[in-house]
């Protein structure tokens, strides 16, 4: 894995600079100042694995052959593009969410001299992955399905679709615990996790290796079911992780998130656990997170996620090894044995 971060890491630099003397856009010092900043801040902070895991699954798909140069540039350079995918998602949502922090440090658009300045930055940071497809893919074969694959599930419909959804269900002063169902949190999951986190970066590796992605339906189907499974994951961690392991306070219940949790209790709540509920979910008030962390409790719901837990491994595992592909089952088989009983 080391071996794999250091190629990764060593071409982010070459990509940035790329970026910053593109002649297609008219820097002026103090604006190529801004976008250098800008990029350091937001796209290489994080713990890549988005972008790590399309040059980890190229090489499983060449059966661990030994990559050139190149295959190992085009391939990272693949995986950088969905870590500034995932930089252009996070500086627009903390300001929708009005966030604070991101990654340790204050979110982009709180930083001095900033503020809304950063709507434009995330947009920039959107377009930079066309620039670096054009660049280095366009004499590709599969140019265009990469592009395709970019606008379908990044720079299009998916991501500002499951953002509206996620939004307008926790408006203040229309809160309405009846609207979380398991189906609406399966379609916000789709969008704002699986796509992206888990079928963009197998999908890029695939189109690398020639394959065309229509004769690939049913890895995509085991990668989403795979991308629900880690939502539902972070979820319970949310609510029953420890904070020092995961990093951070889970807030999902202040929140008013439609979480797994929220919505397997009110499925198995009798009346008056579900008066509970609906007074104390979605408050800030200590008191009433404890009161909706004693219904989790009392409705065992740490055991319907184990139980939960153990099935969605057997079925994603029978999945998996029902895939003709040894390569194939291998890339899939890498995911899932990082996920699998996360704690954190």
């Amino acid at each position: 894995m080391s071996d794999l971060k250091s190629t990764f890491l060593r071409f982010y630099s070459v990509l940035k600079q790329e970026l910053l003397e593109d002649p297609a856009f008219e820097w002026t010092p103090d604006s190529r100042q801004w976008v250098e900043r800008l990029v350091e801040y937001n796209v290489p902070g994080g713990k890549l694995n988005r972008g790590l895991s399309v040059l980890g699954s190229y090489k499983l798909l060449k059966e661990e052959q030994e990559l050139t140069e190149e295959e190992n540039f085009l391939a990272s350079a693949l995986g950088w593009c969905i870590e500034w995918l995932q930089a252009y998602f996070l500086v627009l949502d903390d300001i929708m969410d009005s966030a604070h922090t991101r990654r340790d440090q204050p979110c982009w658009f709180r930083v001095p001299k900033v503020g809304l300045i950063a709507i434009n930055d995330g947009i920039l940071l959107g377009n930079h992955i066309f620039r670096i497809l054009k660049k280095h893919f366009r004499g590709k074969a599969y140019y265009v399905d990469l592009v395709d694959l970019f606008n379908e599930l990044a720079g299009g419909v998916s991501n500002s679709l499951r953002e509206m959804i996620d939004l307008i269900t926790a408006l203040e002063g229309e809160k309405d615990l009846s609207k979380y169902t398991s189906s609406l949190h399966r379609r916000i999951v789709q969008y704002k996790t699986a796509y992206y986190s888990f079928y963009l970066p197998v999908a890029c590796a695939l189109l690398m290796v020639g394959e065309n992605l229509d004769n690939h339906i049913d890895v995509k189907n085991i990668l989403v079911q795979m991308g629900i499974y880690f939502q539902v994951q972070d979820d319970y961690l949310d609510c029953f992780g420890d904070p020092e392991t995961i990093g951070k306070i889970g807030t999902d219940i202040e929140d008013f998130k439609c979480s797994w949790l929220v919505v397997k209790a009110l499925e198995q709540c009798n009346e008056e656990q579900k008066k509970v509920l609906y007074e104390h979910y979605g408050k800030a008030d200590p008191a009433c997170v404890a009161k909706v962390k004693v219904l989790y409790n009392e409705l065992n719901l740490q055991g319907v996620f184990t139980e939960y837990e153990n099935e969605s491994y057997e079925k994603l595992t029978t999945s998996i090894e029902a895939h003709p592909s040894k390569s194939v089952q291998a890339v899939l088989k890498a995911f899932l044995a990082k996920i699998y009983k996360r704690q954190k």
